[in-house]
């Protein structure tokens, strides 16, 4: 199981309680909730159980196909037991996730809770503005004391997930900043190509350029054929995210992609059509033009690249740690490279917000206090600890010092499951769809294996201080409307030409009908919308 691809890392944002106190008078609603459940006496405001007698509530979510039925599932009936909370579930394979969850609210027919549903940041303002889904302000201040903490601790929390109008609509999934390795880490170098070749580790660009075209060129792997792969991975994006900090980009990462701060102006800078950008991928092209990234890179399937990483004939994987995905050893990070201005710095590096609309109550909950007391008991280490590996001497064993590890049991499962489908029967994490708090010494994933963690301790001394990145901004309605009419476009045809450059299929020549194009297409509004996102963000500190 892996959350993120190396160089297209989905994780998002975060604010401060104070913030949060003043969010909660921001619309005459916020507080409406208050009326339905705790009001009565029917919550404990802490401790277990959450209620004294149980009640059920109906929940929505989707879910990884190996899991068993939610209903049946360890987790819950645990959890009922606990809590006096009885959810009945109403699931959905993720791959039909979106189109069940817009039928039930068109058709009103809605839950009282959406779990694991991923709404984007549009639809959360969209469904909180019509009264669907209901503020969370007050709710969180008063009952949700752990995630109120992590508020307090990571001020990112609360200015990512407050939507313009000062509400919070959903509860995300948190990466622990702490988990390095899940935030961010460079692609990974085959060493003994390196040693056998008497190579130091690149440092520049056309160490890079050189090193490359010695494992394309010269054998490294000692077989007589010229069978190696300089660089394997899916796309051209990989190589383009890689080197975006050599080239000065995306100096608030990689969470709004096609944006940053110029340095020269201060406002928010368009990075496609940014003349570094032109030389990131001329670069690229270069090294595409000669042989050293794989020549079907736009169109190879991943289950070609990893054939071809099993049998260990890629010397840079794009990709999360090879011991997790080709059970290949010997591999290392990248360094982070020099470019051509002086810049050095690993910019692909994501928010620890993760989606922030993980769990959602709408207007139809009956008890939205003792829903809400129920989410934050994920955000607690004991809660995360039972999320993620379940219970002591029956899911997992721990040791003197702490350390926990599954039963062999789920490790080698005697029916032949996998990993995932062996957890998947007592717990829901496989699959990667929660809200809740990802901490390292819990998560069982490719990004927490040592080399992993080794991975991204060799370029945090190049990675930019945290309270700098920027998660995926909340936009007004307004934007929103506008963004619809020409975001897709513009996003799209910036894929699609940084592969025609990369490639050769586009001549350099045409980089200024290229910039032309995005111009008409509405470029122009884009960034100013981006500018007034950032604008708010900023300014909520």
């Amino acid at each position: 199981m892996t959350l993120k691809k190396w160089g297209s890392i989905a994780l998002v944002c975060m604010m401060s309680v104070s913030m949060l106190a003043g969010c909660s008078t921001k619309d005459a609603d916020s507080g409406s909730s208050k009326d339905k459940g705790a009001a009565n006496g029917k919550v404990n405001a802490s401790g277990f159980p959450i209620v004294n007698d149980t009640i059920t509530v109906s929940g929505f979510a989707g879910k990884f196909f190996a899991n068993a039925d939610w209903n049946d599932l360890r987790l819950w009936k645990e959890y009922e037991k606990m809590s006096n909370v009885h959810i009945q579930w109403d699931t959905v394979q993720k791959d039909n996730l979106k189109e069940k969850r817009n039928l039930l609210l068109a058709g009103g027919a809605y839950p009282e809770l959406f779990y694991a549903s991923a709404f984007s940041r549009s639809d959360l303002l969209k469904y909180g503005k019509q009264g669907a889904f209901i503020p969370l302000n007050d709710l969180i201040d008063q009952y949700a004391p752990n995630f109120k903490a992590l508020m307090k601790k990571y001020p990112v929390i609360g200015k990512g997930i407050t939507m313009p109008d000062g509400n919070i609509y959903g509860l995300p999934t948190l990466y622990d900043p702490e988990f390095k390795s899940v935030l961010y880490g460079t692609p990974w170098l085959k060493k003994e190509w390196l040693d056998k070749l008497g190579l130091q580790e690149p440092q520049t660009l056309d160490d890079f350029y050189n090193m490359l075209k010695a494992f394309k060129e010269k054998d490294p792997n000692g077989n007589g054929q010229k069978d190696e792969i300089a660089w394997g991975g899916v796309g051209t994006n990989g190589v383009v995210n890689y080197l975006r900090g050599s080239f000065g980009l995306n100096n608030h990462g990689t969470s709004n992609i096609n944006i940053d701060t110029d340095p020269q102006t201060d406002k928010v800078r368009f990075i496609p059509t940014d003349p570094q950008y032109k030389e990131l991928l001329q670069f690229a092209n270069k090294l595409y033009k000669d042989g050293l990234l794989e020549q079907d890179i736009v169109s190879v399937k991943s289950t070609e690249v990893d054939a071809k990483g099993m049998e260990g004939l890629i010397g840079v994987v794009d990709n999360v740690d090879p011991v997790a995905i080709y059970n290949q050893q010997g591999y290392i990070g990248m360094p982070v490279l020099k470019g051509p201005h002086g810049d050095q710095t690993y910019n692909a590096y994501g928010s620890p917000l993760g989606n922030i609309g993980m769990f959602v109550l709408t207007d139809k909950a009956q008890n939205p206090e003792a829903m809400i007391r129920w989410m934050d008991y994920f955000y607690s280490d004991e809660g995360i600890k039972t999320f993620f590996m379940g219970w002591k001497d029956e899911t997992y064993k721990e040791d003197a010092d702490g350390n926990v590890d599954y039963v062999d049991n789920i490790k080698n499962n005697p029916d032949g499951l996998n990993l995932d489908q062996a957890v998947g029967q007592y717990l829901i994490w496989p699959g990667g769809y929660y809200p809740g708090f990802v901490k390292q010494k819990y998560f069982k994933g490719a990004e927490g294996l040592p080399t992993s963690v080794e991975n991204a301790k060799k370029a945090e001394s190049h990675i930019l201080p945290q309270d700098q990145i920027w998660p995926p901004f909340n936009f007004t309605q307004e934007e929103q409307r506008d963004l619809t009419t020409f975001q897709t476009d513009i996003e799209t045809y910036v894929d699609e030409m940084r592969d025609k450059f990369i490639t050769g299929n586009e001549s350099f020549d045409n980089w200024d009908q290229y910039v032309a194009a995005l111009q008409k297409m509405g470029v122009e509004r884009y960034v100013a919308i981006y500018q007034s996102a950032a604008d708010r963000y900023t300014q909520a500190d």
